[in-house]
């Protein structure tokens, strides 16, 4: 969890800050989750394994609806080695972007 503080602080961009965060997030949670499904017993296991579960599908998805959010609104992506390839027709941005 600390290393995706350290990335939301020392990345340049909305969308490699979200990046970091997602990832911190869903595998640190994880991570804690599964230890303590090793030290209790199964019913509670099962839930928190079920949360972990959750977390591996709802991270992801809600980064990626941020980022989206982001890039439709205009957010440069910032850095030395920065290429957007992407094209606006393709993805769906609103008409005045076009």
């Amino acid at each position: 969890m600390t290393l995706g503080v350290l990335g939301v602080y020392r990345m340049p961009d909305a969308y490699t800050k979200l990046h970091a965060q997602s990832k911190a997030v869903a595998l640190g949670v994880v991570c804690l989750l599964v230890a303590a499904a090793l030290r209790i017993e199964a019913p509670n296991a099962l839930l928190g394994l079920l949360v972990g579960a959750f977390l591996l599908l709802t991270a992801p998805v809600a980064g990626h609806v941020i980022a989206r959010a982001a890039w439709r609104q205009g957010e440069p992506m910032r850095g030395e080695a920065v290429i957007d390839e992407t094209d606006s027709r393709e993805l769906g941005a609103p008409a005045e972007d076009r």
